[in-house]
């Protein structure tokens, strides 16, 4: 039942905005001014609204033809679908939003396999990084995502013909989940990117307090060492733990960010636009896999790892802001 819903519900969301252009626009406009929003927040983001949902609408069709031609099952023709669908998106987002992104590292990617670990703090981490492997790196993403995110037909439809894994982050069977993970890294190639936030969530101060303070019951030492995190959730190693097992040759990227905080909803990208041009910097540092410990002691590297990149947002930011 979920395609049909999901589909129709951007079809006429499409039809409507389209049909009722000049209406929002301009109540969208008085909004704004009687705010005093002179960066016109809710027009702009109602600009890429329309232009998302057209895109969503060309991928649903492009998607639609590689069925009727026989190439559904295709994976590089879906992943080169997938590729203008996030191109695109990023594009619209640069158009209507202003939004900037400075992305660095990619061409220190190692050769081979990759695993990427990555910091989850926006609605668009998977976009962007999408955009950059597949676009920038000229690699092949396969992703462990939450399975709300099947609500997005473009993804539901694209998303589940090449190796993605979504996840069930609320199922009590955690061993099955497990070897979902490791079943959608199987047989990774050298341009393959395995990518995983390991987070689980989007961050926020009231999330981080409360997963802080999970661990002082659960893990003590844990809780010494990350409870001076400032920007990061802690991280969860077991999803990791089973792509490196998977993939035993595959170096480890971790990829930060700066300037995607405050935009893990709708109303914080619309504050985020009323206050400045958005601007984003993407960091992608690899780590060579001799240097990547094995089972028991990964977790610790990783949490290491999380507290370095913790520090260097929070470097990062203050140097954004103070220019």
């Amino acid at each position: 039942m979920r395609r049909p819903i999901t589909v129709f519900g951007v079809v006429f969301g499409e039809i409507l905005l389209t049909a009722l252009l000049p209406v929002w626009i301009i109540v969208s406009l008085l909004v704004d001014v009687l705010g005093r929003n002179w960066r016109l927040p809710t027009l702009r983001l109602l600009c890429f609204a329309l232009l998302w949902l057209w895109l969503e609408t060309f991928g649903l069709i492009g998607a639609a033809s590689l069925w009727v031609t026989g190439q559904a099952k295709n994976q590089r023709a879906n992943y080169a679908l997938q590729r203008w669908w996030a191109k695109q998106l990023i594009s619209s987002l640069r158009i209507t939003c202003g939004l900037r992104i400075e992305v660095e590292g990619v061409d220190q990617l190692s050769n081979g396999p990759l695993i990427c670990l990555g910091r989850h703090a926006s609605l668009g981490d998977a976009l962007v990084s999408a955009w950059i492997f597949g676009s920038l790196a000229q690699r092949f993403p396969r992703y462990v995502m939450k399975k709300e995110l099947l609500f997005d037909p473009c993804l539901d439809v694209v998303g589940q013909r090449i190796p993605n894994y979504f996840v069930d982050r609320g199922s009590a069977a955690v061993r099955q989940e497990l070897t979902g993970i490791r079943t959608m890294a199987a047989n990774m190639a050298d341009r393959d990117v395995a990518v995983i936030f390991p987070e689980g969530t989007r961050t926020n101060d009231e999330k981080r307090v409360g997963l802080v303070a999970r661990l002082e019951r659960r893990a003590p030492e844990r809780h010494a060492k990350l409870s001076g995190l400032q920007r990061l959730l802690p991280p969860r190693a077991a999803g990791a733990t089973a792509l490196l097992e998977e993939v035993p040759t595959g170096d480890v990227v971790v990829m930060w960010h700066v300037g995607f905080d405050g935009l893990d909803t709708f109303a914080g990208v619309r504050r985020r636009i009323a206050h400045a041009e958005p601007s984003a910097r993407v960091v992608l540092e690899t780590h060579h896999r001799s240097t990547i410990p094995e089972a028991d002691k990964f977790e610790a590297w990783l949490d290491d790892r999380w507290l370095e990149i913790d520090a260097k947002v929070v470097r990062a930011d203050a140097e954004r802001l103070a220019n």
